[in-house]
């Protein structure tokens, strides 16, 4: 296990965390769409027990997500959650208050009302994606950071900063630029999409599945219309490159290429789109089908993950600065000690033994569809 391949390894874990984090925004999504669905006070109860029953996956993942990349690129990690701490920070308020809206909305003694608690998770529904998405649209498109390593070893700095923001909107002005709104909102309706298919497998009431096929294609049509407009942007559009001196410069059609040199990614990415749309397309036109989450849910994971490697791998700058070119970070420049990530590898080994009793307790929640009957009889019900 060489150095570079314990970079690209970790560079893969992160990558896949991200990728089965926007997945898991399903429970974001429905949440956004449960007055539609829901058509009646106890319909809209279905839509959040529902949701509510899987609202830990998504936040423990965003969790490890976080603590991945904090153990595996510190760099990135003070830069970007320390830097852009006024997007994360909006990002992690609204996951919380999710929380406490979940349990709250119907405790007795409820001064504020349910539909208060029920606005908080709409509004996690809309800000959690839109901001996640933005923050990865990032990666793409570049933040305004400067990184002064020189600081460290500098007798005359008046603090040791590393990284800084180049601004006082600490990450906010991210979305002052219309591509990285494009790709935010293009997650909020997959994110949708990926929610109305969820309860409609995970919901046995009629009422609430034939809604949802008519509100799968309201969100749908703008998610495909977004995405394939980044998409395109992405692939031609100039990207952030460097070179073995570490050099970054800005080489035309990177990411292009890096899908054409890395030929196994573009596979992976075609695969993925192919998987959603199947998910998507089958739900709509087969009366009765209501399985659509699963491989409209694989195919979220495949086309982020291989979107994900595309800015990071092939001598690319993951996340490039807009303030000082040279400031941006490469697998290289802000990843921690080969020995850390050594041990970290062995320590990985156990994943697939934690994604093993995900998956058992995911098919043990699952196992019985959420009736009105069911909600009558259940004290803990949301």
């Amino acid at each position: 296990m060489t150095y570079d391949f314990l970079q690209h390894y970790w560079c893969f874990i992160v990558s896949l965390l991200g990728a089965i984090l926007v997945f898991l925004l399903f429970v974001q999504g429905a949440n956004s769409v449960a007055r539609s669905l829901g058509r009646t006070e106890e319909g809209r109860r279905l839509v959040y027990n529902s949701t509510g029953r899987k609202w830990e996956f998504t936040f423990t993942t965003l969790v490890t997500f976080g603590g991945a990349f904090f153990a595996s690129f510190p760099l990135f990690y003070s830069t970007s959650f320390g830097g852009a701490y006024w997007l994360w920070m909006i990002i992690l308020f609204t996951f919380v208050l999710q929380a406490v809206s979940y349990e709250f909305q119907n405790k007795i003694g409820n001064f504020l009302g349910p539909k208060t608690f029920q606005f908080f998770l709409t509004l996690n529904g809309i800000i959690g994606p839109l901001l996640l998405g933005g923050a990865v649209a990032t990666f793409f498109e570049g933040s305004n950071f400067i990184i002064a390593k020189d600081n460290l070893v500098d007798a005359g700095a008046i603090t040791p900063i590393i990284s800084r923001w180049a601004n006082a909107s600490h990450g906010l002005d991210a979305l002052l630029n219309p591509w990285v709104l494009v790709l935010g909102f293009a997650v909020v309706f997959l994110a949708r999409v990926l929610g109305i298919l969820y309860v409609m497998n995970n919901v046995a009431d009629e009422d609430i599945r034939s809604r949802g096929s008519v509100r799968l294609v309201g969100a749908a049509v703008p998610f495909l219309l977004l995405f394939v407009a980044y998409l395109v942007h992405v692939l031609l559009k100039d990207g952030f490159a460097y070179n073995d001196e570490g050099i970054i410069y800005m080489e035309p059609y990177k990411y292009l290429n890096n899908f054409l040199e890395m030929w196994y990614l573009l596979v992976l990415l075609l695969i993925g789109v192919v998987l959603v749309l199947f998910g998507i397309g089958k739900t709509i036109f087969s009366k009765g089908y209501n399985g659509g989450i699963w491989p409209a849910g694989i195919g979220t994971v495949l086309t982020v993950l291989a979107l994900l490697l595309s800015c990071a791998w092939n001598h690319t700058a993951y996340y490039p600065s807009t303030a000082d070119l040279q400031s941006s970070l490469t697998l290289v420049n802000s990843c921690s000690s080969e020995f850390t990530l050594r041990t970290m590898f062995y320590v990985s080994l156990l994943v697939p033994f934690v994604l093993a009793y995900i998956i058992y307790a995911w098919r043990a929640i699952d196992k019985k569809k959420i009736t009105k009957e069911e909600l009558q009889g259940d004290d803990h019900a949301y």
